[in-house]
């Protein structure tokens, strides 16, 4: 029986298939001369020569098109193209879907560079392309590791609802969820599904926390969903979080593990997907007109510098200075207790720093109502960290745990309490000091691939007035 191969396996290990008879499947990326196939499978950005013979050329050359799925069989053989190592010799192809070049000729699978917009108009086919198929294993290889991490420091995985009757952040719009007649108004909640009025969730977070208090040290990884009506290259509707909680963790021990985390994924990834890499960077210099955008540097930065840490006060400081020197001009006006801008978070990462940074003691009136109160009474253990170009990349806090001032907190906040009294309830069950953050797991993609968009990281990007495929 001939054994199938991946092309990946096989240009992997190129001297050892020279001479043995293998099989393979995959696509049609280009047909040449009537004689020379080169296809792929997905497995690699790399492509495999296939060489037909007088034989089947007569046969089955006028099947085969651009997007044809093939089965081949046939000898590995040393190339004497300068292009590929190994090349192989056909001795049986059959041929699985065959295309209409006339449709081939109107979709992104047309051997030419297209506009990332049309790329998404085609969504379903962009798989076929080689700037999606690199993002896709890179995000595969990302959220692998990132299940690596935790199970290797004793986290276990947690499955948070999806269906929830509390916004975590206090703010915000959420899409709501009901069983109920719309049109009819008013709508009696009591009859419907839940009793209550219930939206997708915007976080685990909440739920993570019972968890941790009970597990010690909990991780969730699922879609979360958030309604603002946003269409910039930063936001998505749907998208995917990583949330770890830690019982007795304080705020210094959450920034370690959040930097440690971030530099693990990075080196895993650098490891793993350097060709993918390479070729985005290629692909990347070339659609920005040639502009540099040295993505591999952009990984190795964040890998060998500890980040730098600033408290929030801090960077106000600098930030005004900075604006005083009058070597920037910054649209939105500084001041102490604001909530920290786009152009402020890169003005201190990429020009002021130059490396990732981290913001910690944030003002409390800005921050969410569970955050740890400081001994000032003015600030909450929360941190950023924000990272070059991509600005915020994770948020975190030590968790207020204690019921008093947890209490006040959501008073002061206008949260309802009655929705939260199972939070609420945690605190009097022996609570204790714990942290956590939240990691936006398409922007680490979009930052780590080098995408402008994070559309372009996403299988099927759900945004404002769009939710095809």
């Amino acid at each position: 029986m001939i054994k199938k191969y991946s092309i990946k396996e096989l240009l992997n290990k190129e001297k050892y298939f020279i001479n043995k008879k293998v099989l393979v499947e995959g696509w049609v990326r280009s047909f040449r001369y009537s004689i020379f196939i080169t296809i792929n499978d997905g497995s690699t950005i790399k492509n495999l020569q296939i060489i037909l013979s007088e034989k089947l050329e007569k046969k089955i050359s006028k099947k085969i098109t651009i997007g044809t799925s093939i089965r081949v069989v046939g000898i590995i053989i040393k190339s004497i193209g300068e292009k590929q190592y190994i090349e192989l010799k056909s001795s049986d192809i059959l041929i699985y879907g065959s295309t209409d070049p006339s449709i081939i000729q109107k979709s992104i699978l047309q051997p030419k560079r297209h506009s990332f917009e049309k790329l998404r108009e085609q969504a379903h086919l962009r798989f076929k392309t080689n700037i999606f198929g690199c993002v896709m294993r890179i995000r595969h290889h990302i959220a692998f590791c990132i299940h690596k991490y935790f199970h290797d420091r004793g986290f276990f995985y947690l499955h948070t609802p999806i269906i929830t009757t509390s916004n975590c952040e206090g703010s915000g719009k959420m899409f709501q969820i009901t069983t109920m007649d719309l049109k009819k108004s008013p709508i009696d909640y009591e009859k419907d599904f839940f009793k209550c009025k219930t939206y997708l969730s915007v976080s685990g977070q909440l739920e993570a926390e019972t968890a941790a208090l009970g597990l010690g040290k909990v991780y969730t990884f699922g879609p979360v969903f958030r309604a603002e009506n946003s269409n910039t290259s930063r936001h998505l509707s749907e998208f995917w979080m990583i949330e770890p909680e830690i019982a007795f963790y304080h705020l210094n021990d959450n920034i370690n593990l959040a930097e440690d985390f971030l530099k693990f994924i990075i080196k895993y990834v650098v490891d793993k997907n350097l060709e993918d890499l390479s070729f985005l960077n290629e692909y990347l210099e070339k659609y920005k007109n040639n502009k540099k955008e040295h993505l591999l540097e952009r990984l190795y930065l964040v890998l060998k510098f500890p980040f730098k840490r600033i408290s929030y006060t801090e960077a106000i400081e600098i930030l005004i200075k900075e604006e005083k020197k009058q070597s920037t001009k910054f649209f939105h006006p500084i001041s102490w207790g604001m909530d920290l801008q786009s152009e402020h978070e890169q003005y201190l990462v990429n020009k002021y720093f130059k490396i990732p940074v981290v913001i910690f003691d944030y003002p409390s009136c800005i921050k969410a109502f569970y955050m740890r109160i400081n001994n000032d009474e003015k600030t909450v253990r929360a941190m950023d960290i924000l990272f070059p170009d991509i600005g915020e990349i994770i948020g975190g806090s030590q968790r207020e745990e204690r019921y008093e001032i947890l209490l006040q907190r959501i008073k002061d906040t206008n949260t309802d309490k009655n929705k939260l009294w199972w939070y609420l309830d945690t605190r009097r069950f022996g609570s204790a000091p714990h942290s956590g953050f939240g990691l936006g797991f398409d922007r680490l993609v979009q930052f780590i691939t080098g995408m402008n968009n994070i559309r372009d990281v996403i299988p099927f990007p759900r945004t404002p007035n769009n939710a095809e495929f």
